[in-house]
């Protein structure tokens, strides 16, 4: 019986070898591989091996192995035939059809030095207690905060991520000088990754509203006043940052307001027509401090009477009449509801919220504009449109030249406000959008220059690597680092051919962007999709980045959730977590170090049965 089990797996696992849609698609793919870097010619070829093998269903088969107690090739990625082969060669020993001494060692090893040695030629060697490197998000203040980046280092920071969407090359050369000196002092090493901004598709722009500023004390539960509002009265000229916090920063004129002295009262009448007093208690420098005991609502060229105690007691105007100087205006409020229409806009118009008549009847429906107007050559009515990652959806209704119209489908209770500046997504379109835009190209130059890496954003098609490729050469940077983002649904979908383009360069790494692709694909099915491309990694051995919200309530806010915990411990699986910048970035760094390197016990790529407590 038992002879007759080990017959049929064997016929089974030698029928998969031979499998004649593997050996095809193998065949089909052999230009592809033999364009690849001669260092990634063996993982290419295994990567097809493993799209074949996936082909097939092989959990009825896995079941059966692992009911032998044989190896179910659950972890075969970074080395298919060989796996394919031991099993089979065990099968053939047990039946007494080869001799076990006859059994070339099939080279288990071979997989996973071909991922160390690709890992240590990207991110560098990791730290002695820790295979898994920590990378850090850096914000454009830390260019002068040279304590912060030094405190990163001795903490752990393995790799630093300067995001080229945000400040200019003149910040981030300062940030860059500032790892460097750290570097020599620490004599730790952190490589720099520079993550180009890509084809970002964002809302536009939005119509300020007349510049209004309000001011209201502190009442208790029964309107009474309990703490009067503060106000900072500046030069108009300057820049009006109090020098405490303030309820309010009212710019006026220079000459006037050098006429003002404690005790003064200032006496106006505010946009709504009502009278209001401010009294001056003190000056600070050049400014003064005021209180108000009363709501006010403020708009430039409003007119100031200074009013001065008299010997008599009483309150006498005093100098010549002050203005209100200009205010700082604000982007108009756009608040949208499930079932309202959103007007998209190819033309740079600045965003708009709806109008209504007085009966309340809708007049125009709310706009925005797009700051990729190439979109509009390839969506489709009934595609969903995901705004401000995810907090607004709607479903493209149509599609015309200049503009298209959304029904809001998702907010949350209340509506939700439109920003300017914030993430489109369009999941179900097939977008035409070129890989490096003009911008990108620009700031590859100093890439180049200044970084050990580059991230590649918003693939969608093996295209889109290509231009980064080329450029490399012509700057003869062919071997800096290249890390592909995945952070699309299209990438996701054409990833085997991304990594077969991504294998012509010699540096290579992926990340997988788990916030774009989330709002893509859907949150439910983000774990699915984050273990696939894990697969798929492994099959071409090459390290992994894993991104996006890692501890990031420790980060921001110092208090991690049990979910986050969890979370930044799956990281060990990969061979590099990246942390977003916070006010408590080096907390996070301390906790997360510390949980990689407990975890490292227990898995690495697959789970490592250590002796338990029990």
């Amino acid at each position: 019986m038992q002879r007759e089990i080990y017959s049929k797996l064997l016929e089974e696992l030698e029928l998969l070898q031979h499998e004649h849609e593997l050996i095809t698609l193998e065949q089909s793919k052999t230009t592809e591989i033999n364009l690849c870097n001669p260092l990634h010619l063996e993982s290419a070829a295994n990567l097809i091996l493993y799209l074949g093998l996936r082909r097939c269903d092989m959990r009825p088969l896995q079941e059966k192995l692992a009911a032998v107690g044989l190896s179910s090739l659950g972890r075969a990625e970074s080395l298919v035939d060989s796996n394919i082969n031991s099993v089979i060669n065990l099968l053939r020993c047990a039946l007494g059809l080869q001799q076990i001494e006859n059994i070339a060692p099939e080279a288990y090893e071979a997989g996973i030095k071909l991922l160390l040695r690709n890992t240590e030629n990207l991110l560098g060697k990791p730290p002695a207690h820790r295979h898994v490197r920590i990378m850090v998000t850096l914000p454009g203040e830390i260019a002068e905060d040279y304590k912060q980046i030094k405190d990163m280092l001795t903490q752990g920071m393995d790799c630093a991520r300067i995001n080229c969407a945000h400040d200019n090359p003149e910040i981030w050369r300062r940030m860059i000088a500032q790892i460097k000196q750290a570097r020599r002092e620490t004599g730790k090493s952190c490589r720099i990754l520079m993550d180009l901004g890509g084809p970002k598709l964002r809302t536009g722009e939005i119509s300020t509203e007349p510049a209004v500023l309000k001011w209201r004390p502190h009442r208790n539960q029964f309107g009474k006043v309990i703490t009067p509002a503060r106000i900072w009265l500046h030069a108009e000229k300057d820049e009006g940052t109090s020098p405490a916090p303030a309820d309010a920063c009212l710019p006026v004129c220079s000459d006037w307001l050098e006429q003002i002295s404690t005790h003064d009262l200032i006496e106006f009448t505010d946009a709504r027509g009502a009278l209001r007093i401010l009294q001056v208690m003190n000056q600070v420098s050049s400014g003064f401090w005021a209180e108000c005991t009363q709501t006010s609502y403020v708009i430039p060229g409003i007119e100031l009477k200074l009013l001065r105690t008299s010997t008599s007691g009483r309150h006498r105007p005093f100098a010549k009449l002050g203005r209100v100087g200009a205010l700082p205006a604000s982007p108009e409020s756009i608040r949208l509801h499930v079932l309202d229409s959103l007007i998209i806009t190819r033309e740079p118009l600045p965003g708009k919220a709806a109008q209504f008549d007085a009966q309340g009847r809708l007049l125009r429906s709310a706009s925005i504009a797009c700051t990729l107007p190439e979109v509009f050559r390839t969506v489709q009515p009934g595609e969903r449109i995901l705004i401000d990652d995810g907090r607004i959806g709607g479903v493209i209704r149509s599609v015309s030249k200049n503009k298209m119209i959304v029904e809001i489908t998702q907010t949350k209770e209340g509506g939700e406000k439109l920003l300017a500046g914030k993430g489109i997504n369009l999941p179900d379109s097939h977008l035409e959008l070129d890989g490096l835009t003009a911008q990108d190209i620009d700031h590859l130059e100093f890439v180049v220059k200044h970084a050990d890496m580059v991230g590649l954003s918003f693939v969608r098609n093996p295209a889109d690597i290509e231009p980064l490729q080329k450029h490399l050469l012509k700057l003869k940077a062919e071997k800096l680092g290249i890390i592909l983002k995945i952070e699309t649904r299209a990438a996701f979908d054409n990833l085997p051919g991304l990594l077969l383009t991504l294998l012509r360069s010699p540096t290579i790494g992926v990340m997988i962007s788990r916030g774009d692709l989330a709002v893509e694909c859907g949150f439910e099915r983000l774990a699915e999709l984050q273990e696939e491309i894990l697969w798929l990694a492994e099959a071409v051995h090459l390290p992994v980045i894993c991104a996006t919200q890692v501890l990031e309530g420790l980060s921001k806010n110092s208090k991690p959730s049990r979910a986050e915990i969890t979370d930044a411990a799956m990281g060990v699986r990969t061979e590099c977590v990246m942390l977003n910048k916070g006010a408590y970035i080096i907390e996070a760094m301390e906790t997360l170090d510390d949980i990689l390197h407990r975890m490292q016990s227990h898995q690495q790529k697959r789970t490592l049965l250590r002796r338990l407590h029990w």
